[in-house]
């Protein structure tokens, strides 16, 4: 469920279903702290996070490269038949075969427009930043073609306070996304409608999913609100600088992290078919610059203990798996609440979360 496709409703309040499972930023919502895959670096300023469509974004390219191709073909015919066609267009026939693939181009090219605009010729990322020391969240959102040396590109800024709101999202109810979850924040005007809102993270699945998203909003509050000494590794750090090879793997484990040896065999022909998507995609577009307003309270000192990804820190898919079979990087890193009161079990506490009214929302 790319958000970039399924956008945040604007000039209405928050769907129910999420205000009913509002996230705290004071405290925390599960019993353990971890990360799944969401963090580009780290250190005791900032943290840059993805944004939810980053691992799944080689569907949309998919989709947005047939759509232009469609596109390309059908006008093409458009032309043969209207200049080059033999019988040209005496016939009431053919001139509505004419009017067809003329609609059709048509078609496809706004949906490539409509859809590809976040994709095709766009960011190579858009990376979510968790500011600590100004509390504030500096999202990025879209790509300025003639400006962005001097102003950045498009950034939203919305303050770490109980005034934002970050709900849980699920996915459109009685259909095949409706166990599928992510994290939504919200800013809202005076009279609680949504002015805007954007995804963070990346989507989680079923019971599973949903306890390793209640971990991943303790392991960004616990960044935002303790800093990062005490915090476990993450996941593992998604790489800024993305290859073919990146591509294949983020199209696999976007299928399934834990699928048989004997099924990604099988599914090889498609994973890189999809990989194809994505790097196509990925070589149109270039890296997001942060306006200098950013920049200045984004600074690091160069002796930050907590500096990652840097030396012999693994990078990506491809280095922390092979970074987990020599044992040099954790392969489930993840660290107990200290004084959590509630339900003990990360999965029951879940469960409740997947109800209509989640625990705390009452």
């Amino acid at each position: 469920m790319d958000e970039r496709v399924f956008k945040v409703k604007v000039g209405v309040p928050i769907p129910e279903w999420d205000s009913r499972h509002r996230l705290p930023i004071a405290g925390f919502v599960g019993p353990e702290c971890k990360d799944s895959g969401t963090i580009f670096r780290i250190n005791s300023t900032y943290m840059d996070v993805s944004e939810q469509p980053h691992m799944m974004r080689q569907w949309l390219a998919g989709g947005i490269l047939t759509a232009i191709a469609f596109s390309i073909i059908f006008f093409w015919f458009f032309v043969f038949v209207v200049f080059f066609s033999p019988q040209k267009l005496r016939e009431g026939g053919h001139v509505f075969f004419a009017i067809q693939l003329a609609v059709s181009a048509i078609g496809f090219a706004y949906f490539s427009f409509k859809f590809g605009r976040d994709e095709i010729f766009s960011l190579t990322r858009r990376p979510i930043r968790f500011n600590r020391v100004e509390k504030k969240i500096y999202a990025v959102r879209r790509r300025k073609f003639f400006s962005a040396a001097v102003d950045g590109d498009v950034i939203w800024e919305v303050p770490w306070s109980e005034n934002t709101i970050f709900c849980v999202h699920s996915g459109r109810k009685n259909s095949a996304d409706e166990d599928t979850y992510h994290i939504r924040c919200y800013e809202l005007d005076a009279k609680g409608n949504v002015i805007r809102g954007f995804a963070i993270g990346r989507e989680w699945d079923e019971l599973d999913g949903m306890n390793d998203l209640l971990c991943q909003w303790n392991y960004w509050c616990w960044y935002m609100n303790e800093g990062p000494s005490e915090l476990p590794q993450p996941l593992l750090f998604l790489s800024e600088h993305e290859g073919f090879f990146e591509s294949f793997l983020y199209c696999m484990y976007e299928v399934s992290f834990g699928l048989a040896a004997s099924l990604r065999i099988f599914l090889l022909p498609f994973f890189a078919w999809m990989a194809i998507h994505r790097i196509l995609a990925l070589w149109t577009c270039r890296p997001p610059v942060w306006p200098k307003n950013v920049e200045r309270v984004s600074l690091v000192e160069k002796d930050d203990p907590f500096l990652q990804p840097t030396g012999g820190t693994p990078v990506g898919w491809a280095q922390t798996s092979q970074a987990h079979r020599t044992n040099s990087y954790p392969s489930d890193p993840r660290r107990k609440i200290p004084d959590w009161t509630g339900i003990k079990d990360g999965f029951k506490n879940a469960k409740q979360w997947q109800a209509e009214v989640a625990p705390r929302n009452h």
